[in-house]
């Protein structure tokens, strides 16, 4: 009986520590030091509205723009309370027919050669906000003719908003789909 008032004593300290303090001064401090990345690096327009953010993708599908990764998030893509992808695996009958109806939606939206298994498969987070520059590339000649643009003048766009791998090191190069789609409306992401 005596070691159970010492037991809920502390219980209750390190509640009000590990809970309420520490989440409290570490987003104080991210605050203070990243305070647009603290907020959920939301890109807004130019009266302030919020359009999006840089770390969730969002679904287009309309010719004009490039699309991005396919997402598996449940009840809605790119959904960031249901983040998972489908578990299914390359034998599974399901994944496979899901994988061939996109790969024949991209084919039928005239990209001709290899196409990137991204482009085709979805993410194990489901809400990649990027894509790499080669998935970006097959898709340039349908943006282009959606919109009356020359290939090249799109290319340019799409090879001025790929970012190399950070710290110059780590990872790949990628392209974030919503900044590039903003970019093609003329709209600068801030």
């Amino acid at each position: 009986m005596k070691d159970i008032k010492p037991a809920i004593l502390l219980f209750i300290i390190f509640t009000i520590i590990c809970g309420g303090i520490y989440p409290a001064v570490v987003t104080g401090v991210a605050y203070a030091l990243f305070p647009k990345q603290a907020a959920g690096s939301f890109i807004t327009d130019k009266n302030g509205k919020e359009i999006g953010s840089r770390l969730i993708g969002q679904p287009f599908s309309d010719p004009e723009y490039f699309w991005p990764r396919p997402s598996a998030t449940a009840e809605f893509p790119y959904n960031p309370l249901a983040s998972g992808g489908s578990n299914a695996g390359p034998t599974n009958p399901d994944y496979l027919k899901t994988v061939a109806e996109r790969v024949k939606g991209l084919r039928d939206s005239g990209i001709s050669g290899p196409i990137p298994a991204e482009l085709a498969q979805a993410s194990a987070s489901g809400l990649d906000p990027h894509i790499s520059p080669e998935a970006a590339v097959v898709q340039a000649p349908r943006v282009a003719k959606a919109r009356g643009m020359a290939e090249a003048d799109v290319v340019k766009l799409l090879n001025e908003h790929t970012e190399g791998p950070q710290l110059g090191m780590l990872g790949a190069a990628r392209v974030n789909v919503l900044e590039l789609n903003l970019a093609l409306n003329g709209l600068k992401a801030d």
